[in-house]
């Protein structure tokens, strides 16, 4: 059977790129189909998208799905199309069920030409949501600045069309140990769901040991119910409870102190769809950066406030942070740079939108406001206060800068590490430690303030000097300002993870802290990704 096209859409087939469909006979108006009605079918199906028009033409619209010798591709991408859920992926976008509907119901050429389009579609999508995320994280949260993996999709359908099938499909997902790690805790938290969750919520605001009651009883059974606490019926705050509350917290990023006070008890109510979407999401940023990390590396996770140096898979220094503050112009971004050096007794060079919006207010007032700061004119050179109406100027036009000599007080503390990139975010010291003994430790203008700055520093040069503490100690007694360049720069990532599972399987959440998550599983659930449950 021959399809035949109206002089009308043979120009427009011809004007997508598919004129080799018509003969050389087409100017005299008496043009025949050179192909079968399938390729012709596929032609016209495919000249709506540009890529896949261009995948088929170059093999001449011979299809890959269709044909009686397809079966083992039809099987494969049926297959991965109806385990999509097990990625966390939107089933409705592939659908398994109605691709299998359109393979058995196309029984002419025409159809099975759509058809054939139809499935290198839903492919591509596919692919896509597999290697590069549901969603594009930029258009969610500006402060996720991520480099996204993006794969041309002539190029996929090309090596899929040479490939077998199956195992082209099962190296879509991401290659991290940690995105299997996350699978595995997302199978468990459906099968949770599936028998009902953990049972009722704490009624309490506040528990500590030696209590017993009614709420003492709920902790106790919700802790049983999740894998803290093997199963008992006693009715007071023992022992055991203190200590399964403890792990609790460790595995949530919470003060072990034993106590189930409001944070903790807050913690411990949150549902199984909370730490399921929780999974969802780790997940997806797991997609947006799919390859392994590198064999060392600085990995900084905001919502947990820890800076660890990462060695095979393995922590090798580890301490706490301090973070951007949870508003909007404060927030530290996530994005992947690399560590070249470190400075030494550095000055604090104050960003012009803390010298205008926080430092000029207040020197309107008083002129000696910020007086450990020096007033720069524009050629580097110290200016007398004296000498300035500060009146005159508003934030537009204040034609200074402001800089902190090095000092114990200076805002940067004695050492920075430094990975340059435009959006000014470093990591360095402080002499406010106060706020490293807090749990949520969201208070900086952006930088990552570091608890033990002087042991990440011996770490960082142990790469390069025999005695890095004395190396450092030397040039820190100065008091002068030096930098110390890393010989083997160091890649850092500053990373937003709420969920995550060890290497030992142990589960850990984290909080929200500026409700990236949450605008992130908005958009999964917008684009079709549900939470299930599983009965086992």
């Amino acid at each position: 059977m021959t399809l035949k096209f109206s002089r009308r859409k043979t120009l427009q087939l011809m004007s997508a790129g598919i004129a080799s469909l018509v003969l050389p006979g087409f100017g005299t108006g008496r043009a025949e189909a050179a192909v079968t009605a399938l390729k012709q079918s596929i032609a016209e199906a495919a000249s709506k998208d540009a890529d896949i028009a261009a995948f088929y033409r170059s093999r001449n619209f011979k299809p890959m799905f269709v044909s009686k010798g397809d079966g083992r591709r039809r099987s494969a991408i049926l297959k991965a199309f109806g385990g999509a859920s097990d990625h966390g992926l939107p089933l409705n976008r592939y659908d398994a069920a109605d691709m299998k509907a359109l393979f058995r119901d196309a029984r002419t050429p025409a159809d099975r030409g759509r058809v054939e389009v139809e499935a290198a579609k839903r492919f591509l999508a596919y692919a896509d949501d597999l290697r590069s995320g549901v969603v594009n994280p930029r258009k969610i949260d500006t402060a996720i600045v991520v480099d996204v993996p993006r794969f041309d999709r002539v190029a996929t359908l090309d090596a899929f069309a040479k490939s077998n099938a199956n195992g082209f499909l099962k190296k879509l997902a991401p290659t991290k140990p940690e995105y299997v790690r996350l699978q595995k805790e997302k199978r468990r938290l459906e099968k949770l769901l599936g028998k009902g969750g953990w049972g009722g919520r704490v009624a309490a605001k506040s528990l500590k040991p030696g209590q017993s009651g009614d709420a003492v009883v709920q902790l106790r059974n919700r802790l049983i119910r999740m894998g803290y606490l093997r199963k008992s019926a006693a009715q007071s705050y023992d022992a055991g409870l203190q200590a399964a509350v403890q792990t609790f917290q460790i595995s949530h990023g919470l003060a072990p102190d034993g106590v189930a006070g409001a944070g903790t008890i807050a913690e411990i109510n949150k549902d199984v769809q909370d730490r399921l979407g929780q999974v969802l999401v780790a997940m997806e940023r797991n997609r947006w950066t799919p390859k392994p990390l590198e064999k060392k590396h600085v990995w900084v996770n905001l919502p947990d406030f820890h800076v660890d140096i990462m060695e095979k898979g393995k922590s090798t220094f580890r301490s706490r942070v301090v973070i951007g503050k949870q508003t909007s112009d404060r927030v530290t971004p996530e994005f992947s740079d690399t560590m070249e050096f470190m400075v030494i007794n550095p000055s604090w060079y104050v960003p012009r939108s803390i010298v205008t919006k926080e430092y000029l207010p207040l020197m309107k007032r008083n002129r000696n406001a910020q007086s450990q700061l020096q007033i720069l004119g524009s050629n580097g050179r110290p200016i007398n206060r004296a000498k300035i109406d500060f009146s005159k100027y508003n934030e537009r036009n204040f034609p200074f800068s402001m800089k902190q000599p090095p000092s114990k007080r200076n805002a940067l503390g004695l050492v920075k590490f430094m990975f340059p990139n435009k959006y000014n975010i470093y990591l360095h010291d402080t002499p406010s430690k106060n706020l490293f003994g807090r749990e949520v430790r969201a208070y900086s203008h952006g930088c990552v303030r570091v608890h033990k700055p002087f042991e990440f520093a011996y770490a960082l040069l142990s790469a390069q000097e025999r005695d890095a503490e004395g190396y450092f100690q030397k040039i820190l007694r100065t008091g002068s300002e030096r930098r110390v360049d890393l010989q083997q720069p160091l890649p850092v990532h500053l990373a937003y993870f709420t969920a995550w599972v060890d290497a030992k399987g142990r589960p850990h959440y984290r909080r929200d802290v500026y409700g990236r998550d949450g605008r992130i599983l908005a958009a999964l659930s917008n684009a079709g990704v549900t939470l299930r449950s599983v009965r086992a």
